[in-house]
């Protein structure tokens, strides 16, 4: 019998959650690259938004189009083979440093939520990270579709309470910190902060587009997931540039901005958020070792784990460090990516 494939809703949410976590659900990453550079925040948050529906989509159909079992196939058809390899390990080493710095999340949500060691938070996520991943392709759409309608209520509930109970809603266009932004210009700000999002969700989108089976769906797919991603980031830019500059002094600020509404509401927050950095954690850890070795085989379950351990020793470095450092790093080498997907696209019209 054939498959039937995966629903529009699969698809977008996958999308939404393989970026999100490391995307906007903390605050720190919609701080760095938008809040920073306060109303004008919104101007690359927008042209990070486009670039969320288009590449996405183009990822997805090449990964259709040449079966791809790994994001690989995907950068050699993109890029080309000598170029391709580049951007391969760029993509690699990527993967590993965000799923450092989703466990290096965690464990700052244990410390400033739960007043737990580091340590325990940052051991369990990449705990329950390796054992996710073991299972495979298939556990970690469904454990990703399953969190993201709840942490998208959550983050609207919260930014809209934000900017209703604002007492001042105009202070958005007084805010302007943008010495300490992690990318100074915010129109490539926001190029930046899109594709280093999209040089990790590649290593999901690919092997997704493969899943899918149907060209319609991944269009719609795309569409609704990428806008998605930039209605919840606009929400939490609004409600962090309300709360300038308290909340820059917070690792985790949106936690910072929940709990100005009532300890329950920053609590219930504080395990969506612990959820939707497991999303995007297993998404970066499946990527990872799908690429060194085929899924499924001892190999694969063997790099798994010892991935999750390495991991679990950098994030010691610190979660804000690494979104400061790490992630615009990541995003001007994906640009390299972005061009290449650009030409394909170009040279294929039939994508459409």
């Amino acid at each position: 019998m054939k498959k039937k494939g995966l629903s529009i809703f699969s698809i977008s949410a996958t999308y939404i959650g393989t970026v999100v976590g490391a995307g906007f659900a903390s605050g720190q990453e919609v701080l760095q690259f938008f809040a920073y550079h306060g109303a004008k925040g919104f101007a690359g948050l927008i042209t990070a938004t486009i670039m969320f529906i288009v590449y996405g989509y183009i990822i997805l159909i090449l990964g259709l189009k040449l079966n791809a079992s790994s994001y690989y196939e995907v950068i050699i058809k993109a890029v080309g083979p000598i170029l391709g390899k580049v951007v391969d390990w760029i993509v690699i080493f990527f993967l590993f440093g965000a799923l450092t710095a989703m466990i290096a999340g965690s464990g700052a949500i244990f410390k400033e939520q739960y007043g737990l060691p580091t340590a325990l938070g940052s051991a369990a996520m990449a705990i329950i990270s390796v054992f996710t991943v073991l299972t495979g392709i298939a556990g970690v759409i469904s454990a990703i579709s399953f969190v993201v309608p709840l942490l998208l209520l959550s983050v609207f509930t919260i930014s809209i309470l934000t900017i209703f109970y604002s007492p001042d809603i105009t202070v958005i266009s007084s805010v302007s910190i943008s010495v300490n932004a992690a990318v100074k210009n915010f129109l490539i700000s926001g190029i930046v902060y899109a594709s280093y999002n999209l040089i990790m969700s590649v290593a999901i989108l690919a092997p997704l587009g493969k899943q899918a089976k149907d060209k319609k769906k991944l269009k719609w797919g795309a569409l609704l997931g990428g806008t998605g991603l930039g209605i919840g980031a606009a929400l939490i830019l609004s409600a962090l540039l309300t709360n300038m500059p308290q909340a820059a002094h917070y690792q985790i600020p949106m936690l910072f901005i929940a709990g100005r509404f009532s300890g329950s509401l920053k609590l219930i927050y504080s395990f969506i958020l612990i959820a939707e950095i497991y999303t995007t954690a297993v998404g970066n850890l499946y990527g990872f070792s799908a690429r060194l070795t085929n899924a499924g085989t001892i190999k694969y379950k063997a790099y798994t784990i010892v991935t999750g351990g390495i991991a679990l020793i950098a994030s010691r470095f610190g979660f804000s460090k690494l979104v400061h450092y790490l992630y615009p790093i990541a995003g001007y080498a994906g640009i390299v990516m972005l061009i290449g997907l650009t030409f394909s696209l170009i040279k294929k019209k039939n994508y459409v």
